[in-house]
């Protein structure tokens, strides 16, 4: 059974968070990437840990079907991090297991450092807690053939707002699924996302603070908490390098480099991707 609901999470300027529960016993919070993406492209294969845990997807602030029309200070990483905790609190869930999704695994590595007993285990997936070096990527020459679409699309001066956010999630398909057997179903998934582009606009105006904590590694391995680095060997966004260095700063973490899968490693290799996971929350 899935449920589907509205969460009221802040009565300074209303918003609620669109919210669908997969309810199971140990409760799993999941953080959509983008940000102006909502959480329907990451349900295939999450919704499959139903029976053992109760999944919690909402939409964030500005996304999805949740509250849209804010003044644009009033998306920022904080407010969509005291959300979250505001959507436990409402939900009546006092610690959870956490899942960040790329963009999410940012925000993920913030709750669990502005709110660390709220959060059982951390899962940061296709995600970071180092900053990615200007010179990442270079000499891959695979990976230049692969985002000139979506490059072009960003520079498109006739799209603007939502159309402009879907345009360039499709463009960008390839570079995002190392897998051409996977293009189909990843597509089919973006068919579905209701795309928006709230976070844009503060995101162009240079007034977006960084998702990433400062210190991030740092704070993290102060913690103690358990972590999960689940990623793909492929990504084009996020270097599987990265990964594998968080998990040597961290000792609580533990990487793991799926092959053969590009950003979206869930839809690559989504038995691999959800074997992974389960093994690490169960």
């Amino acid at each position: 059974m899935i449920y589907e609901m509205f969460v009221r999470v802040s009565d300074d300027s209303v918003v609620e968070l669109f919210t669908v529960r997969v309810p199971g016993s140990d409760p799993l919070l999941v953080i959509h990437g983008g940000p102006d993406w909502d959480h329907t492209y990451l349900r295939e294969p999450l919704v499959r840990l139903a029976d053992r845990h109760d999944v919690i997807f909402p939409d964030l602030r500005g996304c999805g079907q949740s509250t849209r029309g804010l003044p644009d200070g009033h998306y920022t990483p904080d407010a969509a991090t005291y959300d979250l905790v505001a959507l436990l609190d409402a939900l009546g869930v006092e610690r959870t297991d956490v899942l960040g999704f790329s963009y999410g695994g940012l925000i993920a590595q913030g709750l669990a450092v502005v709110a660390p007993d709220r959060v059982r285990r951390l899962v940061i997936a296709s995600s970071s807690v180092l900053p990615v070096p200007a010179d990442a990527f270079a000499g891959w020459e695979e990976r230049e053939r692969r985002v000139v679409a979506e490059r072009d699309v960003w520079s498109d001066p006739g799209l603007s707002g939502a159309e402009l956010t879907r345009a360039a999630a499709f463009a960008g398909a390839e570079a995002n699924v190392w897998r051409a057997e996977a293009l189909d179903d990843y597509r089919e998934r973006l068919s579905r996302v209701r795309f928006s582009a709230e976070w844009l606009r503060p995101f162009r105006a240079g007034t977006l603070p960084s998702a990433r904590p400062d210190r991030a590694a740092e704070r993290l391995a102060g913690l103690g908490l358990p972590i999960l680095l689940l990623h793909g060997r492929q990504d084009m966004t996020f270097p599987a390098a990265l990964a594998e260095e968080g998990a040597r700063l961290i000792p609580s973490a533990a990487a793991v480099i799926i092959d053969e899968a590009g950003h979206m490693a869930h839809v690559d290799q989504p038995e691999r991707w959800l074997e992974s996971l389960a093994t690490f929350l169960n």
